[in-house]
């Protein structure tokens, strides 16, 4: 088993190099722990904008980023861990979650933390939830990872992960927000991040004396780099790749009710329909026809109508209102 600790704390390198380990790593176990910077991990089957407050997101500069496997959002900042095992598939019997969060639970537990496994794929303690767990089989391998909840910022969490439903209806899977605890409720007052992390590869090793303890490359670092260049920094795979959906959503500005329906489909807009009380000297229809075949994105949607005359549409309205209306 290869132990690898993240040198990064990039969403999008972390979740990158689980998909360059991937491939790089046919046959060899490992063991993977990174930290990242405040972001949100969707997964893979999920409507991206269905799960976040955009605004909110956009406004504190937190990545999203969506992962390989399926199950849940979940948010990631500098207070939580998160560990991934790769090994051969076949070797476990894919849904059993209970071999990979084992080291987890016998480390709390040998802290007199009553840590265990509940339900499917979470970690609780005395019926609070303090990690989640997803798997993959891909490229002859299974990957397993789950976050650990240490001193993370539940208010943002709490506020990251808050949209409204009437909004959107989709076919996506919808996480279950679940009630969450931060483990140093329970951990010594002194225990930070870094030395939990330290602890856990410890009780790996112990486990598995044959472990080494691998640092990445500058090989390794540049084919990561790569695919977050080429996939999980781009719009097409953390925005884009969201099953069809129906976008609703009405304001109230001082040129009158408007009220916008939309069709999407991969992140692009296939149908729109727009409905109000406002005054138009060109018939709405054209602008519907305009946003046809256009991103599902705020800034691109807002540069497009930057280049039209939204107010023979609307009557007296600028952009940043309009803007409201796609958000």
């Amino acid at each position: 088993m290869l132990i690898i600790d993240s040198p990064s704390n990039n969403a999008y390198f972390n979740i990158a190099s689980e998909e360059y380990l991937l491939y790089k790593y046919t046959k060899e176990a490992i063991f993977l722990l990174y930290i990242n910077a405040p972001s949100i991990i969707i997964g893979k089957f999920q409507n991206t904008l269905a799960e976040i407050n955009l605004d909110y997101v956009q406004a504190q500069g937190i990545k999203v980023v969506r992962r390989m496997s399926g199950g849940g959002a979940v948010y990631h900042d500098l207070g939580n861990l998160n560990f991934s095992f790769h090994i051969l598939l076949g070797e476990n019997d894919f849904m059993d979650f209970s071999t990979f969060t084992q080291p987890v639970v016998s480390l709390l537990n040998s802290m007199n933390i009553p840590a265990k496994l509940e339900g499917r794929n979470d970690l609780l303690i005395e019926g609070k939830k303090f990690s989640g767990n997803a798997k993959l089989a891909k490229n002859g391998k299974m990957i397993q990872h789950g976050t650990l909840l240490i001193s993370s910022q539940m208010e943002v969490l709490g506020d990251a992960l808050k949209v409204n439903p009437l909004k959107f209806i989709d076919k996506a899977v919808k996480s279950n927000r679940a009630r969450v605890i931060n483990l140093n409720e329970y951990l010594p007052q002194d225990m930070t991040v870094s030395a939990f992390k330290q602890l856990l590869i410890e009780e790996m090793r112990k486990n598995n004396p044959e472990a080494k303890i691998y640092k990445l490359t500058d090989e390794d670092i540049l084919g990561i780099e790569k695919l977050v260049a080429e996939k999980y920094s781009t719009w097409e795979w953390n925005f884009g790749f969201s099953p069809n959906y129906n976008f609703k959503k009405a304001i109230k500005i001082p040129a009158g009710f408007i009220e916008i329906h939309l069709d999407v489909h991969k992140g692009y807009i296939e149908k729109a329909k727009i409905f109000g009380d406002f005054f138009a000297s060109k018939p709405i229809e054209e602008l519907e026809n305009i946003l046809i075949g256009q991103k599902h994105e705020a800034v691109h949607l807002a540069q497009l109508l930057e280049k039209h005359d939204v107010t023979a549409y609307f009557g007296k309205v600028n952009i940043a209102e309009l803007m409201e209306l796609f958000k």
